[in-house]
């Protein structure tokens, strides 16, 4: 039988059910060759419910794969108990609730005037979905702008929280970089109000573009 077959075995006497059951579920078979057959051709839960198997069968029963063992006779509770038990630990993973995945997903796109900066892609796109080429500094600049939206950063730190203190980090090539961004983000480059510059102090990310 394939794993998409079933066979229904409807009866009104029980013993002719077992049967026909035993002989169609186990012939010339142990339980222990069940489970090893069962484990290795697809994953599904196996409780041992018997009163004749040795400890070492247990043991040999729980490596082979077994999920619980119940000495028979056993109270019916418990079985129900420890089958909604197996059932439980056996049940995959809840995804995250949709609301959950789209506040996530949303926290990775950060609005740059009329842009979006995709920091899990980094990449920065319109809101067609047209992606424009950043470069890996400019990228580090504006990672640092979106995790510290409205506080004035001087470039010093700019560099220091962007990694980037390599041969060509000085000042002037800070505000070269910011420049380039500001053509790509800004409404009208010549009149930032997405990244400003601060008379003394460098420069501060406002996300809504405003002057406050």
């Amino acid at each position: 039988m394939t794993q998409s077959q079933h066979i229904i075995i409807v009866d009104d006497e029980a013993p002719a059910r077992e049967m026909v059951g035993d002989y169609l579920n186990m012939p010339e078979e142990d339980g222990l060759s069940i489970i090893r057959d069962l484990k290795s051709r697809i994953n599904v839960p196996v409780i041992m419910l018997t009163a004749t198997a040795s400890p070492i069968d247990r043991v040999v029963g729980l490596e082979l794969g077994a999920d619980d063992y119940i000495a028979k006779p056993c109270e019916l509770r418990e079985l129900m108990a420890r089958i909604r038990s197996v059932l439980r630990r056996s049940a995959p993973a809840k995804t995250a609730a949709p609301d959950a995945a789209a506040k996530a997903e949303k926290e990775q796109l950060v609005r740059f005037g009329t842009k979006w900066l995709d920091l899990e892609a980094q990449a920065l796109r319109d809101d067609e979905g047209n992606e424009h080429p950043l470069t890996a500094s400019e990228f580090g600049l504006l990672k640092v702008f979106a995790a510290n939206p409205k506080r004035v950063l001087s470039r010093e730190r700019l560099l220091e929280l962007a990694n980037a203190r390599d041969a060509e980090a000085f000042d002037r090539a800070v505000d070269l970089r910011i420049m380039r961004i500001r053509r790509k983000i800004e409404i009208d480059p010549t009149k930032p109000a997405v990244i400003r510059t601060i008379r003394g102090g460098g420069y501060l990310f406002s996300p809504t573009g405003d002057k406050g």
